[in-house]
């Protein structure tokens, strides 16, 4: 059996992700992940368990029995839940006091791709270190001669109410005597994670859904349905007269929301709801929120009208957490729709976000748009430039003029941001400022910079 490149990497900005049955997403590979995992997470006397959870795609059989047979292997015991949303996952595993959760999921990618995310036995996705140690040991073949035998080998066991367990604990953050009684919600699960679980929250809370979605055939997650696809909620909620739509992606960690008009609810817009909400309610830590660079400036002009702050970190909600935990607060996310609620959950989780949302609708007796509105955008360009290295943009001059002279004519009236994506080999830019045209034009010559200095050829 061929290893992989030992200085290869494995892990990326969010977990393992790559096309399903090529390298690293194959059996082989994930094997040899699952012997290293299950040797990092047995650190103990007792009898060790990994809970494995995945996503709708075709290829999760494949690679759950791939991860399973190694963990195993490893004398390890394995706890199987099926599909169940990322955030889940992460609660089960605390839950049931396993020694780490695993997620077979590609999130919003499509179907032909998928990824494995590792949570920590407290829920927290895992440092560095962790994963540093994981991959070098599937790299290096360290551990290949430990080989349990007879009784000491691991077992797997299905487990049955995960998904009730889950259901009962998105249930708990809502208060109690108060009900979805009288409205009535579209709920697109995206044929995803959440198929199952995601419209029983709303039914058992009292309202009447609109479930779309959640039909899925192994190919079809993410396909003009979910958080990708808002204008299929958008139109449901206009032509069914619903009072909002839900919009989750294909492993359930985000949420976008549609108000009763069909307009978009975006990420920053539920930071910027939540955010005074919880302030108003005496409920925010700190008086802060936490967002990542590329939240619009909106959000901050919004929240300090009721003295809320915000923190930025790098994009990612892991760094989103990090920032929340280290800082001690309870609120933070990303314009795309990851939103953490740490009060309740370890990483971002689309329908408790939604559940707030319908929690400051109930509690203010406003409509989503009424309460949308409390954020007003500022213009914002986003570009993708297609690279063919990431050198270090500090290291090119002829860019950072292009960034120098666009910040300079913004002045404190915007800002821009240049960043290398961590899932793709793209250069993103964003100008953000009052007029549209202008930031435009300034995006414009920022492109034309990094394409002249690294664009693919």
């Amino acid at each position: 059996m061929t290893r992989p490149n030992h200085r290869a990497k494995l892990f990326g900005t969010d977990g393992i992700r790559g096309i399903a049955n090529m390298e690293p997403m194959t059996v082989e590979t994930c094997v040899r992940l699952g012997r290293s995992a299950a040797h990092v997470f047995k650190d103990g006397t007792h009898r060790h368990r990994i809970l494995i959870g995945k996503d709708t795609r075709l290829s999760g059989y494949m690679l759950e029995n791939a991860l399973v047979a190694g963990i195993c292997s490893m004398g390890v015991d394995v706890l199987l839940v099926g599909p169940l949303p990322t955030p889940g996952i992460a609660y089960v595993t605390r839950s049931l006091r396993a020694d780490a959760g695993i997620v077979i999921s590609a999130s919003h990618n499509s179907y032909q791709d998928n990824g494995i995310k590792f949570f920590s036995r407290d829920g927290f996705k895992l440092g560095d270190d962790t994963e540093r140690e994981i991959e070098q040991l599937t790299f290096t073949g360290r551990i290949d001669d430990i080989r349990p035998t007879a009784s000491e080998v691991g077992k797997a066991t299905r487990i049955d109410d995960a998904g009730g367990r889950y259901i009962e604990h998105l249930k708990r953050s809502f208060p109690n005597g108060m009900t979805l009684e009288g409205m009535k919600i579209v709920v697109d699960c995206a044929h995803g994670a959440a198929y199952k679980v995601g419209p029983w929250v709303f039914k058992e809370l009292g309202a009447q859904t609109i479930d779309i979605g959640v039909e899925p055939n192994g190919r079809n997650i993410n396909v003009g349905a979910g958080s990708l696809h808002p204008e299929v909620t958008a139109e449901m909620v206009k032509d069914r007269g619903a009072d909002l739509g839900i919009c989750l992606d294909g492993d359930g960690d985000r949420c976008l929301l549609v108000d009763e008009d069909g307009e978009l609810v975006d990420g920053d817009h539920v930071l910027a709801i939540c955010g005074r909400s919880w302030k108003e309610k005496d409920r925010l830590s700190n008086g802060t929120v936490v967002a990542t660079v590329m939240s619009n400036f909106g959000l901050e002009r919004s929240l300090a009208e009721v003295g809320v702050s915000v923190t930025r970190t790098k994009v990612g909600d892991r760094h989103v957490v990090e920032k929340m935990r280290s800082g001690g607060y309870n609120i933070g996310g990303e314009q795309s729709g990851h939103t953490v609620f740490l009060d309740y959950a370890t990483t971002g989780d689309g329908l408790l976000t939604a559940l707030q949302v319908l929690r400051a609708v109930v509690e203010s007796g406003k409509r989503l748009s009424e309460l949308a509105s409390c954020l007003t955008p500022m213009p914002q360009v986003l570009e993708n430039v297609k690279t063919r290295d990431r050198t270090p943009l500090d290291q090119m001059p002829t860019v950072q003029e292009a960034i120098s002279l666009a910040e300079a004519e913004l002045g404190d009236a915007g800002r821009v941001l240049v960043r290398y994506s961590g899932t793709q080999s793209l250069a993103r830019v964003m100008v953000e400022g009052e007029n549209e045209d202008h930031i435009r034009a300034l995006a414009g010559s920022v492109v034309s910079a990094l394409q002249d200095a690294i664009g693919e050829v």
